[in-house]
């Protein structure tokens, strides 16, 4: 479970958008026998124009009344919200404190059947099923962070990389 600070989760969200993943695909390597893409920070999160006013490198306290930024936040949040709800369904999990106070909570398997059950309920498998409830929360991560550039609701994946890429541009 991914635990963030109210204030990370505009970062987060942002992160999450299809667009930032296309700058990541498009901005990224690739390595591996079947050439998958790799995620490389230096190419990819330190080189993606976030939108004005909302980046990483800002406080976040200092955009927490920024419209754009509670509409990305709440996106981000429910979309984690339904991922790890379907990861960790209450039927099959619960939840143990931690020792340390700061820390989350550990999710255990209720018993071994659920155990087996967890073992299926991964990310990779979510995604690969992509249910239409998962499809609908990235969308609306997506119309916010569209919202945020200024864009048009409408954006092709290839409009808005052009966008980041004459952002990018302005700002370097």
């Amino acid at each position: 479970m991914v635990v963030f600070a109210k204030s990370d989760w505009v970062t987060f969200g942002i992160l999450s958008s299809r667009f930032h993943i296309s700058w990541a695909v498009a901005r990224g390597n690739f390595m591996g026998v079947g050439n998958d893409p790799r995620y490389t920070p230096s190419t990819t999160f330190e080189t993606f124009p976030f939108p004005d006013g909302l980046t990483p490198n800002i406080s976040a306290n200092d955009y927490t009344t920024d419209p754009y930024a509670q509409i990305i936040a709440t996106a981000a949040c429910r979309l984690n919200e339904l991922r790890n709800n379907w990861l960790n369904p209450s039927n099959l999990v619960h939840r143990v404190s931690e020792v340390v106070p700061s820390y989350p909570d550990r999710i255990l398997p209720v018993d071994s059947a659920a155990a087996e059950i967890l073992k299926k309920r991964t990310l990779t498998n979510l995604y690969n099923e992509r249910p239409a409830w998962l499809a609908n929360a990235h969308r609306e991560l997506d119309a916010a962070v569209v919202a945020a550039y200024g864009w048009v609701e409408d954006i092709s994946d290839e409009d808005a990389l052009a966008e980041l890429f004459a952002l990018n541009q302005a700002r370097s």
